[in-house]
């Protein structure tokens, strides 16, 4: 081709507007706008109700056809009619700029400022003026400001663009705000609300293997004549296999958690717990997967639950027969189903303490004065509604006579069987000072009437309970360290036997126990590992009913050491004195460890003691 030509101009689209040139970018303008750019003014702030009104004027003035088109003055309906140019072939019209008013003003004022007239800057200046704008957040913010309209934005009617805050002080703001978010989150995350208590609760059924045999009594009444050599019996050994259940047993757990500290305390229908059955139960709560807790495992003390469970030929051949692991690994699977089944079902908690006088159901082996009082917790959720009961007292499960040969929580299963018919919910029973305590009455009949009269009893501690007002979960442990285990002859043979006859049981039991104790706001516990004296009992419930208003004394709980009781009653031979293997004097001082592990937990939440020195008690 030759010499490029005269372009022709723009033709207008099917509405009227200015097309493009071909090959013209989309933000390229057209010549006529050329001439109309300049430079934006410098910011000021929002237009005034003046400038708005001026604008107005103009846009009146200049009124656009309803069809978009660009020339005033064509009636509303004719764009539709008209063709657009170009739009038959022949050649378009040139498209010339509208003339308006305000653009003809602002020629004006470019031309006087050629010519030097100050009075259209005046003129600018009173048109501009606007009273102050207000500051925001103090001062920190910057004001909201206008910008002019866009570059060739030629309409008169457009709004002014709004400024943000500036970017810089926009990151300010933003880092702070953050920075004060974190510095409230921080604190919750560290501090957990030790006031805030959940609780959950269950009961299994221990499932022995049937012909366990029972444990508590090693009279001729439940021993085979002969021990079983030929295994005639899958699992029993020196005692007679059982025949059934007269009532269940089972493992009831209660799990408490102030999210700083956790308790569970599972009660068993089971003569005592040794600590190799203790430290295995921990074990497998761990293996499954469960938080850390302090355990509890405290023995009902009844003698006519499931034997076979303790690893000591001693034990096994006195009371409890010879170890069978599939006894013993079905109480462990239930002890852990307990406790995992109770602590699934934790929720928000409220607890309340009781402390209410039983019947004379009891009555003293060494004929002194005994403790009548039945410590009750009371555990409802946040709404009222039952979800746990632990009941404490002191007596021994030998209601029922060595000649039942069924498997029986006694008469403490009666009682909390009753309990969890009326309440819907688990009966925790924990014993109490059992050294010297014994039922008033014996038989099948009676430990079905006492049950139910003693349910009686805990039932109205559950009405009368006080509420506590902060359940803090406080636990304090200390090391005790013991004198060599001996049977004392003269105690067990009643007297004729001279007293330096001794027989050492150093192999049997050990030389070193631990001190429990846990609070639950202002009641408290200490956890025995034996059989203590009601004496010695009430010496360490006195001495930390100060500092905790409510205190007592879960016994036959955690490991079992046997009997003891005071010096003065050490020198009394009989069978409780006989089965108090640790000497004279370690009674009294376990007592007075306990007492002070107590007093100290009402002080201080949650510590390890020192450990206690009863190993110079000496045995005899």
């Amino acid at each position: 081709m030759g010499r490029r030509g005269r372009r022709p101009p723009p033709r207008r689209g099917a509405q009227g507007r200015a097309g493009r040139r071909p090959r013209e970018p989309q933000g390229r303008r057209q010549r006529g706008d050329r001439d109309r750019r300049r430079a934006p003014p410098r910011r000021g702030v929002r237009a005034d109700a003046r400038r708005r009104a001026s604008r107005s004027r103009a846009r009146a003035a200049h009124p656009r056809s309803p069809a978009g088109d660009g020339r005033a003055g064509v009636p509303a309906g004719a764009a539709d009619a008209q063709r657009a140019p170009g739009a038959d072939g022949a050649r378009p019209r040139r498209c010339r700029p509208v003339r308006r008013a305000d653009r003809a003003a602002r020629a004006a004022d470019a031309a006087a400022r050629r010519r030097g007239d100050p009075r259209p800057r005046e003129r600018r200046r009173r048109r501009r003026a606007v009273p102050p704008a207000r500051a925001l957040l103090a001062g920190r913010v910057a004001v909201q400001v206008r910008r002019p309209g866009a570059r060739g934005a030629d309409r008169a009617g457009r709004r002014p663009v709004q400024n943000e805050v500036t970017r810089g002080r926009r990151l300010a703001l933003l880092l702070g705000v953050v920075a004060v978010l974190a510095g409230i989150a921080v604190p919750v995350r560290a501090q957990p609300c030790v006031d805030c208590l959940e609780a959950g609760a269950a009961r299994v059924a221990f499932r022995v293997p049937p012909g366990a045999p029972l444990a508590g009594y090693g009279s001729l009444a439940r021993r085979l004549l002969i021990p079983d050599l030929l295994d005639r019996y899958p699992h029993t050994f020196w005692f007679k296999p059982s025949d059934g259940e007269r009532d269940a047993i089972a493992a009831r757990a209660l799990v408490l958690d102030t999210g700083g500290r956790r308790l569970a305390w599972v009660t068993v229908d089971l003569i005592a717990v040794d600590r190799a059955f203790t430290a295995d139960a921990e074990r497998r709560l761990a293996a499954a997967g469960l938080k850390p807790a302090t355990l509890v495992l405290s023995a009902s003390h009844t003698h006519s639950g499931p034997g076979a469970f303790v690893d000591s030929a001693v034990l096994g051949w006195l009371a409890l027969d010879r170890l069978d692991r599939a006894v013993r690994e079905a109480l462990l699977d239930g002890v852990v189903a307990a406790v995992r089944q109770a602590d699934a079902a934790r929720r928000p908690a409220r607890v309340g303490v009781a402390v209410v006088t039983a019947p004379p159901l009891t009555v003293s082996r060494l004929r002194q004065p005994l403790d009548p009082d039945v410590l009750v917790l009371r555990v409802t959720g946040a709404d009222g509604r039952p979800l746990a009961l632990l009941w404490n007292y002191a007596i021994h499960g030998t209601m029922l006579s060595p000649s039942n040969m069924r498997l029986s929580g006694d008469v403490m299963g009666e009682t909390s069987s009753t309990l969890e018919r009326d309440l819907g919910v688990p009966a925790l029973f924990v014993n109490g000072a059992v050294g010297d305590v014994s039922p008033a009455h014996h038989g099948d009949r009676a430990a079905h009437d006492i049950g139910i009269e003693l349910a009686a009893t805990v039932r109205h501690g559950w009405s009368e309970a006080t509420p506590v007002p902060r359940p803090v979960l406080s636990v304090a442990t200390r090391a005790v360290a013991l004198p060599a285990p001996r049977l004392s002859a003269k105690n067990c043979l009643h007297g004729w036997a001279p007293r330096a006859l001794t027989v050492p049981l150093g192999s049997v039991f050990p030389r070193e126990t631990t001190l429990t104790a846990v609070a639950i706001g202002n009641a408290a516990w200490v956890v025995f590992p034996g059989e203590l004296q009601t004496r010695l009992g009430r010496v360490i419930k006195d001495a930390a009913r100060a500092p905790l208003r409510y205190a007592g004394v879960a016994g036959v709980s955690n490991d079992y050491l046997g009997y003891f009781v005071t010096a003065a009653d050490y020198a009394r031979p009989g069978y409780v004195t006989c089965a108090s293997l640790y000497g004279p004097a370690t009674g009294e001082c376990l007592t007075a460890a306990a007492a002070g592990l107590l007093n100290g937990l009402g002080r201080d939440d949650g510590r390890t003691a020192a450990r206690a020195a009863c190993d110079g008690a000496g045995g005899g």
